[in-house]
């Protein structure tokens, strides 16, 4: 079994921001491998999705209580940390850089730190989606909302994203970065 969990706030004010990439790269893995719709399931306060053996998860907490939805699932699942990735956004990243890894610390992301403290690990794969503008401190750009042209690049990648993580889940993850 794997879990793939993006990170995001729910609400429609929030669906196109920079802070949501993980729901948004994860209703794009949805589409393109055919997983069915998105449900609510209450136990974990989070939006799920099952096909083969792969859960996607979007938790329904905020994003800076994220760990709930994820430790509860793992817990009643018995996943390994090891199963899980977990993609979000990256506001120390460029627009157009993303990198994958494992066992590292929050880098300052409250989501992930909330996962790290609800797992009580680092132990899990992440898949860091770069979010940044040279002109603008990450605190000031996580609630924008990208520009056409952005959202162009966006697309793109997210594109590169999926591949990866389809790849990633059939012959396993490995530390790297991507870029366009």
């Amino acid at each position: 079994m794997r879990l793939i969990v993006g990170l995001g706030n729910p609400g429609k004010k929030y669906i196109k921001t920079r802070h949501n990439i993980g729901f948004r790269i994860l209703d794009k893995i949805r589409i393109e491998n055919n997983f069915p719709d998105f449900k609510l399931d209450k136990k974990f306060n989070a939006l799920l999705s099952k096909k083969n053996g792969v859960f996607l998860l979007k938790p329904q907490t905020f994003m800076n209580k994220s760990g709930i939805s994820v430790s509860n699932f793992i817990r009643y699942y018995n996943v390994e940390p090891s199963k899980l990735i977990v993609i979000h956004d990256d506001a120390d990243f460029k627009l157009g850089k993303v990198k994958i890894d494992k066992n590292r610390s929050s880098g300052g992301h409250k989501g992930v730190q909330s996962v790290i403290n609800h797992l009580s690990t680092k132990e899990f794969w992440r898949l860091r989606f770069g979010i940044g503008k040279e002109e603008k401190k990450a605190g000031d750009i996580a609630l924008e909302k990208f520009s056409k042209k952005e959202d162009e690049k966006v697309e793109r990648l997210i594109q590169k994203v999926i591949n990866e993580i389809d790849r990633g889940l059939e012959k396993g993850f490995t530390k790297k970065g991507l870029s366009i």
